[in-house]
Parts: C-alpha cells; sequence; structure tokens
C-alpha cells in the first residue's frame, strides 16, 4: 500500500504544471464539468430505480447503450468539423448545449423521456471531449508535463466518482434526486465560462487536403496498422466491462439486494472513485519506472480480478474496498492511453487519434452497458459478474497477445516507393530510422 508521504510527493509533483495558466483553466474548466456530470450519474440512478424498481439496471443498460451509440457515430464527425473550426468555439457551445439538455432532465415522467434526453446530452459530450483532449498535447508539448497532464485529467474524472457521488449524499439529505441535475447546468455553464476565458493554441492544420470522409477515419486507420493500438482496443473492452458493472448495477446491489439508501450508493460510488484518484496520484512515478504496456496490462488484471472478487459479496462493508479496487485498476488502465496516442501519432492527426480512441473505447462500453444491466436483471448478478469476468479475461489475453513485449518507437526502414530526392529521404537515404509513425509516407507497420 502507498504511504500518504508518496502520494501527498506525487501530488506536489503533479500540482506544479498548473503554473501554465492555460493548462490551469482547462483543467479547471474539466473538473467543474465532471463535478456536474458526476451528480448527473447519481441522478440517473435514483431516477431510474424510481422509474422502474427492480428493473433500473435495464434503464441505465440501455439509457448507457444509446449513450455509446452517440460517442461511436459522432465523435469522428466532430474531430472532421474540428480541423475547420475554431476550438474555442465549439467547445463553448457544446458546454451550453449539454447544459440546455441537463436542464430538462429533472421534468422527465417516462423511460422513453430518458432516453432521449440522454442522446442529446451524450452527443455534445461526444464532440466535446475529444476535441478538448486533444488540445492538451498542444498546450504542454513536453513529455513529462504532459504525463502529468494526463494524471491530473485522470483525477479530475475521479472527482466525478468521488467528490460528486459524496456531494450528492448531502444535497439528498435536503433535496429529491431532481435536485441533482442543478449542479450538472451550474457545471457545464462554469466550464464555458472558463473555456472562454483563455486563447487555446491552434491545431494543426493538415498538411495535405483531405475530405471530411478522409479526416473523420484516419484516425481508425492509424490504430489498425499499429500493434501497441490494436492491444489498447483488447484493453478497452476489459476497462468497460468492469466500469459497466460498476455504473450500472452499483444501484442494484446497493439498494434492492442490500436494501440500503440514496447515500449508501453514493457512498459505494465514491469507494470506486477513491481507488481510482490513489491510483492517478501515483501514476506519474510509476510510469518512470515502469513502461505503459506493463502498467496498463497489470492494471486490466485488477480489473478482472476484481469482478470474479465481488461474486460473493452480500453487504456493503464488503463491497466498498472490492470497489476501490476496481477503481485502482480502471484508473491505472486509462491514465496512459493520451501517451499512446501522442506517440503513435502526428501533430496533425492528434484530434482524428483521440476520436478513434473516443469512439472504439465505448463500442465496449456499448456491449457491456445492456450487458451488464439486462443479463443482472433477468439471470441475476452472480452470473452477470462470472459473464463479464470471464470475458474480461479473454480480452485480457488478446492483449498481451496484440501488444509487443518489445515495443520500441524507433524502426529501421526502407523508402523504395520514393524518389531519392524526395524530402524525406534527401538528407538520410532510403534506408533510415526514426519514431515510427503511420501516415501518408509510412502507410504500414514495419516488418
Amino acid at each position: 500500500m502507498p504511504s500518504h508521504r508518496h502520494v501527498g510527493s506525487a501530488l506536489v509533483t503533479m500540482l506544479h504544471i498548473l503554473k501554465h495558466r492555460i493548462y490551469r483553466t482547462l483543467f479547471l474548466a474539466q473538473v467543474v464539468a465532471l463535478l456536474g456530470t458526476g451528480l448527473a450519474t447519481v441522478a440517473l440512478s435514483l431516477m431510474a430505480f424510481d422509474l422502474a424498481g427492480d428493473s433500473a439496471g435495464q434503464v441505465l443498460g440501455t439509457a448507457m447503450a444509446i449513450k455509446m451509440i452517440a460517442y461511436v457515430l459522432i465523435a469522428p464527425l466532430a474531430a472532421a468539423i474540428a480541423e475547420r473550426l475554431p476550438r474555442r468555439t465549439m467547445l463553448v457551445s457544446l458546454d451550453l448545449a449539454r447544459a440546455g439538455t441537463a436542464l430538462a432532465l429533472p421534468f422527465v415522467t417516462s423511460v422513453w423521456q430518458v432516453y432521449v434526453l440522454i442522446a442529446v446530452l451524450q452527443s455534445a459530450s461526444a464532440a466535446f471531449t475529444p476535441t478538448f483532449q486533444s488540445i492538451i498535447p498542444d498546450t504542454l508539448p513536453n513529455e513529462d508535463d504532459y504525463t502529468k497532464a494526463l494524471s491530473l485529467s485522470r483525477l479530475a474524472y475521479d472527482l466525478e466518482n468521488l467528490v460528486s457521488p459524496a456531494l450528492a449524499a448531502l444535497m439528498l439529505l435536503a433535496t429529491s434526486w431532481q435536485g441533482l441535475y442543478s449542479g450538472t447546468v451550474i457545471g457545464f455553464i462554469a466550464s464555458a465560462i472558463l473555456v472562454v476565458s483563455v486563447a487555446l493554441p491552434p491545431g494543426s492544420k493538415p498538411k495535405e487536403q483531405r475530405g471530411a470522409y478522409e479526416r473523420a477515419w484516419r484516425g481508425f486507420r492509424i490504430f489498425a496498422a499499429t500493434p501497441r493500438l490494436r492491444g489498447l482496443l483488447a484493453l478497452n473492452l476489459v476497462v468497460s466491462l468492469a466500469g459497466a458493472m460498476v455504473i450500472v448495477n452499483t444501484v442494484v446491489l446497493v439498494k434492492g439486494q442490500f436494501g440500503l439508501t440514496d447515500q449508501d450508493t453514493a457512498i459505494a460510488f465514491a469507494a470506486f472513485g477513491a481507488g481510482s484518484m490513489v491510483a492517478a496520484l501515483l501514476l506519474p512515478v510509476v510510469l518512470k519506472r515502469w513502461r505503459d504496456r506493463e502498467v496498463m496490462l497489470v492494471a486490466g488484471g485488477i480489473l478482472v480480478s476484481g469482478l470474479a472478487f465481488t461474486i460473493p459479496v452480500t453487504q456493503l462493508a464488503w463491497l466498498l474496498p472490492v470497489w476501490a479496487y476496481l477503481g485502482v485498476g480502471f484508473s491505472a488502465a486509462q491514465t496512459p492511453v493520451g501517451r499512446l496516442l501522442t506517440r503513435s501519432s502526428n501533430r496533425e492527426d492528434r484530434a482524428s487519434m483521440f476520436a478513434a480512441q473516443f469512439s472504439l473505447s465505448h463500442l465496449g462500453w456499448l456491449v457491456s452497458y445492456p450487458l451488464a444491466g439486462w443479463l443482472g436483471s433477468v439471470a441475476g448478478i452472480q452470473i452477470a459478474l462470472l459473464t463479464l469476468a470471464s470475458l474480461g479475461f479473454l480480452a485480457l489475453i488478446a492483449a498481451i497477445r496484440l501488444w509487443p513485449p518489445d515495443d520500441k518507437l524507433v524502426h529501421a526502414h526502407r523508402h523504395d516507393d520514393l524518389a531519392s530526392d524526395h524530402p524525406h529521404t534527401l538528407t538520410t537515404g532510403r534506408q533510415h530510422s526514426h519514431t515510427y509513425v503511420i501516415d501518408s509516407l509510412h502507410p504500414k507497420w514495419p516488418d
């Protein structure tokens, strides 16, 4: 277990990058938006239980599947649009759209209304998130600073899982779940105000003119051709299987099986967030000693074993440490992803890469959410846990096989297809070595 001294030292080192004004403002915008989103997550769970009772898992599973469909379809198109629009204008417009949609959620009276509003809200988020993520490496070009920023970003997501449920538990003492959505609206509006207050670095324009279809799908092609990213795809599935169980079935376990309260449900979500936060604090130090591959594969093992550990749990006292354990794996598997994407692409392809990761990772959630919700409702939570753990184990084995242990950045290769006076080979010749990424000059991975 990490000591308080190690966690505190890691936090101080990480917070040093907040001296960068633009990044500090963007980080604060992310925090307030995610705090609001976290309140909405708790409110949505309680709303589903009110509308459907013990079938709340089905409602949440379907609602989250709709969310994932929006993420998969919208993100690549949004990346293509983002290459041509001012980033700040796009982000602020999307924040305001999300605030308007959240304002309507407290007034739903039937399940179909939940589905419609979730589709609108998450379509805006699908355009916002990868665009926001692609700005950070342009703001912090130094890799050490960027690694710290990724961990801070992970901490911001953990605030959604830790602080938001705790805040929700306090708010529920004085209001119903409808009142939680006011915090969501405030979070999105505050995010818009913060984003509009700074000048964002301009994105890199493509070196060659490409059509909207080509821009939208370029990131997918880079994923398909890069071995480490193919391994990442399998790990994305492991993350979604474990995360879906926590998000969809926490309320079913705590209120349905254990017979406890709304506040206990919020505490269970907070335990998951606490584990995730501890991992995010320590990762900048861990990633200096271990390679990304090692950290992420160990995290995948934590997620699979955590699902198995949950099968015999019958009371909240045992659920909390297991949820915290899953939170550790959840954070450790996702925090280094931005480093992989940055190392595997040129700057002008970065927005497409983050959008592709956003869409491809959420394909796993598209499967996992309804599987966790409907299987848990029809066959029981234990059968759902066994199924998700088994699928996660298979996905983890696939990740180990797809991601080469000797994952070099620099590769020797030849360009027999280029003229001897081509700018790329003019000074180094046809045979040369450099950091290898998939682009128009390097369409295939070297043997």
